[in-house]
């Protein structure tokens, strides 16, 4: 269906009499060209209007729900998510009523009962205002619409595997992407331009030649280049191994202050809180991020000030000396220090039965590209951490039911208590503790799962299974001379044994037992395992790097 074709995504906007005519104003005047505004004060009648709608196949972006009704605002939010889950969801509150409504909103905020609440206009160019309308936009089309541009075109024909990778990559990457069928204009068109008999998935992006037979790895590597371009005779002064937010904030503040910054990442830029739909406790965003989002505004951060990033470079082994050395799949960089930040990976299930299902119903991680997928389907997600917790949510403005599943006798010892108590409000999450999953199958793609709970077996139909199993740390690759735990992760200052102190004296916080090789994030023996104290952590050690890298005194 072409841009011009597509029916508009919907603004709702309850409104009071009172306050119909400003409301439809503020709307219409800056949104109206992009989405169809309705404004109704029929508040009995909203909810037939929002299922009519969304049975006719229309989207309804954002709800936004006047504070002014008569009757209470987030009970008519609860009432119009049952109908469209996936819309975002505000209360508009009018100023003389704004001290009185906090004990009442502020709760229902932090249970999710909505996204936000934000004071009504009292004048023109409100822009605080339009600001967090846009945000909302914005999240809901990342995360919900089909992009209008084709950034990114892929042809295949749904038997490969590989297609969940890279749909999951491009939108980690926030790069809009379009599939088609082979025997479509835009798919004959590039197989011819592929030569006869490319083999599919076929991905066309950048200006370069079609990639046949694309995965994962092949579309990260060719996103960036190659640190090859750089040239035989480039020695960095930092090289930053992984791109998560230590790495990131490592590349912001080592380019900024002047040293020469390159940053392999093996996946996507944002590591695994690339990964989540909406991080709402990270300091500076009131509203929420969502991790894609997070990691895009640090990518574009760290290469304005000069940091040269590589996706799709999985480090291969390390060598230390005067000049480290740094193997990846191509190549060699040279670097004069370098910060180990490749975060962690999830464990395995070790089920071969549903590891032979990975990309076809099966999902290591949150798989954000495949929730819209879920739409009134069964989903289970095994994990009890916070990226399991994002996940749900997520899934839940989606599938039919969304379960976790979890070991323990409950999520409140390994998961934030904002996210525990918004779990807890959604009718379409249940969490089943005391259960793992044992066994699963299907037809070509996932169509059940066993759950061993205590003595006895469960079987339960299941679309989707996304398994976010915990952190082992993704550095086998290191050098002996690097310290680890029992676990694999990696020591920082006085964790390492005395051992290895150079003339009795521990290293700086965050190096290692190697001088000029640091270490920052999930990855280090002792973290907090948050995005926050990740980027922190990768922030400190770039002073660190400073003083390593500093002459020494006549």
């Amino acid at each position: 269906m072409s841009e011009s074709s597509r029916p508009s995504p919907i603004i709702l906007v309850v409104a009071s009499d009172e306050h119909r005519t400003v409301l439809t104003d503020e709307f219409a005047s800056r949104y109206a060209r992009d989405y169809d505004i309705q404004v109704t004060t029929d508040v009995l009648g909203v909810t037939d209007l929002a299922a009519t709608v969304v049975a006719g196949g229309r989207h309804i972006a954002l709800i936004a729900v006047d504070y002014g009704l008569e009757i209470d605002a987030v009970d008519v939010l609860d009432v119009l998510r049952n109908v469209s889950p996936s819309s975002r969801r505000i209360v508009l509150v009018p100023m003389g009523t704004f001290g009185a409504s906090l004990d009442e909103l502020r709760p229902a905020l932090a249970v999710g009962r909505l996204d936000t609440y934000l004071l009504i206009p009292q004048g023109p160019r409100d822009e605080e205002f339009h600001t967090a309308i846009a945000e909302y936009l914005s999240d809901w089309a990342t995360s919900t619409s089909t992009p209008e541009v084709a950034g990114v075109r892929i042809v295949d024909d749904g038997g490969q595997i590989e297609i969940a990778g890279i749909r999951d990559f491009l939108d980690r990457m926030a790069v809009p992407w379009t599939r088609y069928q082979p025997d479509s204009p835009v798919g004959r068109e590039l197989l011819a331009e592929a030569g006869e008999g490319a083999a599919l998935p076929l991905v066309s992006a950048f200006g370069r030649p079609p990639l046949t037979a694309a995965t994962e790895h092949l579309v990260a590597a060719m996103f960036y280049g190659s640190p090859a371009d750089l040239g035989d005779d480039y020695v960095a002064d930092l090289a930053i191994i992984g791109a998560g937010p230590a790495g990131l904030a490592a590349a912001v503040y080592g380019a900024s202050e002047g040293l020469r910054t390159i940053v392999l990442e093996s996946e996507a830029v944002g590591g695994q809180a690339g990964t989540s739909s909406m991080i709402r406790n990270y300091l500076g965003f009131p509203r929420g991020v969502s991790g894609m989002r997070l990691a895009f505004r640090a990518r574009l951060q760290a290469t304005r000030f000069g940091a040269r990033i590589f996706t799709g470079r999985p480090v291969e082994e390390m060598s230390v000396g005067d000049l480290h050395e740094i193997a990846y799949d191509g190549g060699v960089v040279r670097a004069r220090a370098v910060l180990i930040a490749c975060g962690v990976r999830y464990r395995r299930l070790g089920v071969p039965a549903l590891e032979d299902l990975v990309g076809l119903g099966v999902y290591y991680g949150a798989a954000t590209s495949v929730a819209r997928e879920m739409e009134g389907r069964d989903v289970f997600i095994v994990g009890g951490g916070n990226s399991a917790g994002q996940a749900a949510i997520h899934l839940a403005r989606f599938a039919r039911s969304v379960t976790i599943v979890v070991r323990r006798s409950g999520l409140a010892e390994t998961m934030s208590a904002y996210l525990v108590n918004e779990i807890a409000t959604q009718r379409r999450i249940r969490v089943l503790t005391g259960a793992q999953v044992v066994d699963g199958g299907g037809d070509g793609r996932l169509e059940w799962i066993d759950l061993a709970v205590g003595p006895s077996t469960e079987r339960h139909d299941a679309d989707g299974l996304f398994l976010l199993l915990g952190a082992e740390p993704g550095c086998d690759w290191l050098p002996d001379e690097v310290s680890r735990d029992q676990r694999g992760f990696v020591l920082t200052g006085r964790d390492i044994p005395k051992s290895a102190w150079r003339g009795g004296l521990p290293p700086a916080a965050l190096e290692t037992a190697v001088p000029g090789v640091f270490a920052a994030g999930d990855v280090r023996a002792g973290s907090m395992k948050r995005v926050a104290s990740a980027s922190g952590e990768g922030a400190g050690a770039v002073a660190q790097v400073h003083a390593h890298l500093a002459p020494a005194p006549a």
